[in-house]
């Protein structure tokens, strides 16, 4: 029978959000990242719809098994509704903390056709950084290269991966 480690461990969680888009000629702004994209076509969501703040939620919540998006910020609290991807960010490191936990890294991958990511990746792992406490986040992106719903520009997804400890 092995021994457990000396020191505790690691954990990782996963985290995933599916936003459609908004129809056209809604004013809706797009939020992603913790910034906003003027000009952008947003999404529907019970709050900003900020899938790569959601996901960065749901991994952090799944490292530290305190749940998941739904189970924290469920559609039946109204108070939520319209709230920042940032607020979530904050909120979320609030509650690890809470619990003993500590952020080591958050990274990111949007899937969608739209967009352009690279010109604005620094601003929003800047942003999500700074809702996180100064923890490292890392945003990239990618396409389906036209399939499945991401590929007919009916939404896009965030995807994310957090690693935490205990504090």
């Amino acid at each position: 029978m092995s021994q457990p480690p000396a020191y505790p461990l690691p954990r990782t969680g996963i985290g995933v959000d599916v936003h459609a888009w908004a129809p056209e000629g809604d004013d809706r702004p797009l939020w992603l990242g913790c910034v906003p994209w003027p000009g952008e076509q947003g999404v529907v969501g019970h709050s900003d719809g900020d899938v790569a703040a959601h996901a960065a939620c749901n991994a952090l919540l799944s490292a530290a098994g305190l749940g998941d998006l739904g189970s924290v910020f469920g559609t039946d609290r109204p108070e939520m509704a319209g709230a920042s991807g940032r607020q979530m960010l904050d909120y979320v490191r609030g509650l690890l903390e809470a619990q003993g936990w500590t952020i080591g890294n958050v990274v990111v991958q949007l899937v969608a056709r739209r967009p352009r990511i690279g010109p604005r990746r620094a601003e929003m792992e800047q942003a999500m950084s700074a809702a996180l406490g100064g923890a490292s986040v890392s945003v990239s992106a990618a396409t389906t290269d036209g399939l499945g719903f991401v590929g007919r520009t009916e939404g896009l997804v965030g995807l994310a991966t957090a690693l935490v400890a205990r504090a």
